[in-house]
């Protein structure tokens, strides 16, 4: 009999995403100036303001304070009226040193035996389900809100939207995981009040429902054939016209953002990564430095399976790799095909193969995927995996007005750059 899955996703203007975006911004100031900083930037944004702890150990400074307002202000929020302007709004700073019990695990004689930041588990996985090996339940979630978001900073065709959004997207399968079709979208996302009683004449709760039918009409005859225009065709039948569309299924959604709902660090790990799909370690990503295997290894595990099931080793793979804090070598290096494997071995098997191809100490994963340069602003919304690997330009500016650049590759575990030497190993053609 076939299911339903269903992943969600968030906007950057989602009071959570606000401090994953803080938060990593703050890491990417360090390591353009000192690429061997030593960041763990945890944020909390509520009304009218924005608490910044953690710990950091750097060779330069940075205006931390002025970076989180750039944050928040590009984001959207640069209104008093929406309760949270970065212009205004205070930043309380409790930031010290990293501990010196955890650096003494990290920081060794010869770099390549660097050791684990913190013991844990972290999983990376992939699909051939769509062409980002994603889960389609979640490509569809954030596809869905990077349209709503462009739309927005466009100004033009839905002026009312403010920067705070869900949504949330329902898929049937058979029993052996293939997707059949998109079964509910859920979109909810915050507006100005733009029909009032003084406006209109209706009553409130009338003009409430005015708002919510033309926030439906618009995302269905706006933001969904943008969408759909952009999904590749060879999945694209899966969106039908008999979707179930819900919006704003409260009736209303001003007060929303910080003001809303307090924003923290960290709290959109299945978001970030494969919206209830495979399996989470636990250890959130924004604001930490790759010497802290939660993130770099993560991105490892991800760069493992996506390059797997690229090669046609399984149309499924989930990757878990282990540690424990200031040792190098991983405790176990596991894979699970889910039975998709296409090759004569058991998961056992290919776990061992795999652990040959790929070096996973820490200082081997920070130097295969270039970790050590600011790049992880670009990882705060819209997930951390299933993006597009490119090299950019950045601009950084300091206190005096100078500026300076970095060239750096974005996304570099998602490149599909082991898939010959993957295939040379199990033999595929």
């Amino acid at each position: 009999m076939n299911y339903l899955f269903t992943s969600e996703s968030v906007s950057e203007g989602h009071p959570d995403k606000v401090a994953d975006q803080i938060s990593d911004a703050v890491l990417d100031e360090f390591l353009a100036r000192d690429p061997d900083a030593k960041v763990a930037c945890e944020t909390m944004v509520t009304t009218g303001q924005i608490i910044i702890a953690g710990e950091i150990l750097a060779d330069t400074y940075i205006n931390i304070m002025g970076t989180a307002r750039d944050v928040a202000a590009r984001i959207g929020y640069n209104r008093a009226d929406l309760g949270f302007d970065g212009r205004s709004c205070g930043v309380l700073l409790a930031v010290h040193e990293q501990s010196p019990d955890i650096n003494r695990g990290v920081v060794r004689r010869s770099p390549a035996e660097q050791g684990a930041g913190d013991q844990g588990m972290m999983f990376g996985y992939a699909t051939d389900e769509t062409p980002i090996f994603l889960p389609l339940t979640l490509a569809l979630s954030h596809a869905v809100l990077k349209e709503l978001s462009a739309i927005r900073h466009e100004g033009i065709q839905m002026p009312y939207l403010r920067p705070d959004a869900k949504s949330q997207v329902t898929v049937e399968y058979t029993p052996e995981g293939k997707a059949v079709r998109t079964d509910t979208i859920v979109v909810s996302t915050q507006h100005d009040e733009f029909i009032t009683p003084d406006n209109s004449g209706l009553s409130q709760e009338q003009c409430d429902e005015a708002m919510r039918q033309r926030i439906e009409d618009d995302i269905r005859s706006i933001v969904l054939p943008r969408v759909i225009a952009k999904v590749p065709e060879d999945i694209r039948h899966l969106i039908g016209s008999d979707v179930k569309l819900l919006v704003n299924p409260t009736g209303k959604f001003v007060v929303g953002g910080p003001d809303g709902d307090t924003g923290l660090t960290g709290r959109k790990i299945i978001v970030d990564t494969y919206g209830g799909h495979g399996a989470h370690g636990g250890g959130a990503f924004s604001g930490k430095d790759p010497s802290k295997v939660d993130r770099s290894a993560a991105y490892a595990a991800r760069h493992i399976a996506k390059n797997l099931v690229a090669a046609g080793v399984a149309h499924r793979a989930l990757v878990q790799v282990a540690y424990a804090i200031g040792v190098a070598e991983p405790v176990s290096l596991t894979v699970n095909t889910y039975g998709t494997a296409q090759v004569d071995m058991t998961d056992g098997e290919i776990s061992r193969r795999v652990a040959k191809i790929f070096d996973m100490r820490p200082y081997a994963i920070i130097e295969r995927l270039k970790l050590r340069n600011p790049i992880y602003s670009e990882t705060a919304t819209y997930g951390h995996v299933g993006r597009t690997p490119r090299s950019v330009t950045k601009t950084f500016r300091n206190d005096d007005g100078s500026t300076f650049t970095r060239e750096v590759e974005l996304f570099t575990w998602e490149k599909l750059d082991f898939v010959d030497q993957i295939r040379d190993a199990f033999d595929l053609k």
